[in-house]
């Protein structure tokens, strides 16, 4: 199995430090449904593993994450592809789950839907907590320049890191 994880925020869509809130606020980066599409399209399982503690915090409902995955699940098929299993931490930064990157508990999550070996699979995130969550699992950390990305990189990330101007350049480089 060709198995792709990615972070949502800051990856597959824009972030904002005031949290996406609302299926308005969701916009795709320019390229990434397209790569997403195109990675499917080519065999690779395309799944997403996210940090949503605006839940917790009240800012927006568990109905309205689920619209929103839904809205990429369906921009995605009409380009021809699917999104794989996606799995989301509702937790705030301070309840001590283990599901929280940096924490790995998503990663494994979809390790054991798929019961695949994360060895060497590629994470793709925007923050060090990707790139740590990654590390935890023996996952090859990958570091986009979109959503925090640049300001991830102006602090130093791990040695074994590739990093990618966006989705779009990882789509090209694996298909």
């Amino acid at each position: 199995m060709k198995l792709l994880i990615l972070d949502r925020d800051g990856v597959i869509n824009y972030d904002s430090d005031a949290y996406i809130k609302s299926l308005e606020e969701w916009i795709p980066i320019p390229g990434s449904v397209e790569a997403i599409a195109q990675l499917s399209k080519a065999g690779w399982t395309v799944a997403v593993a996210t940090n949503q503690s605006g839940i917790a915090r009240g800012y927006y409902p568990v109905q309205t994450l689920e619209a929103m995955h839904a809205r990429l699940r369906a921009l995605v098929a009409e380009q021809g592809g699917e999104v794989g299993h996606i799995v989301y931490c509702p937790h705030g930064p301070d309840e001590g789950c283990d599901c929280r990157k940096p924490k790995p508990g998503m990663l494994r999550a979809i390790a054991e839907h798929y019961q695949a070996d994360l060895g060497g699979v590629w994470f793709v995130g925007d923050s060090q907590g990707d790139l740590q969550a990654a590390l935890a699992v023996g996952a090859q950390p990958v570091l986009v320049k979109t959503g925090k990305g640049e300001r991830t990189l102006e602090k130093g990330v791990p040695e074994t890191t590739l990093i990618f101007d966006d989705l779009a350049a990882i789509a090209r480089e694996l298909i």
